[in-house]
């Protein structure tokens, strides 16, 4: 039992270890993208697209921080953005089939949160006092 109980808080101590490397390292990533955009004088849709996925990343570490959960979305909408910023950016470059797949990702993964949601709005979760 003892054991049981060191083992269970090694594991929580090493995930929030592992989260505020993550936080200190998406805030390390943030001051790279700023200072690039300074030393370039200069601020690209790229650039902006770059430090929001850096914000959601943050914002998700900070959920889990906060809740003790990781919310499936977050992840998600990480995943949209990121497609949506390589759609953006690659463009001209991109053939019919690459542009399609990414577009029926994204589109994937929309369908995805809103099954997820739909579910957990009709099949809430039961608090852990009533279980």
């Amino acid at each position: 039992m003892k054991i049981n109980k060191f083992g269970n808080k090694a594991i929580v101590l090493a995930e929030n270890v592992g989260l505020i490397i993550i936080a200190i390292a998406t805030v390390i990533a943030v001051g790279i993208e700023v200072s690039s955009m300074v030393a370039a004088k200069t601020v690209t849709l790229a650039d902006l697209l770059m430090l929001f996925i850096y914000l959601e990343v943050f914002a998700m570490v900070a959920k889990y921080l906060e809740c003790g959960k990781l919310p499936v979305q977050m992840p998600l909408y990480i995943a949209i953005v990121a497609l949506a910023r390589y759609l953006i950016l690659d463009m001209k470059s991109m053939d019919n089939w690459r542009m399609l797949g990414a577009s029926g990702a994204i589109l994937l993964i929309t369908v995805a949160i809103l099954l997820y949601r739909y579910g957990h709005t009709k099949f809430p979760y039961k608090k852990e006092d009533e279980s």
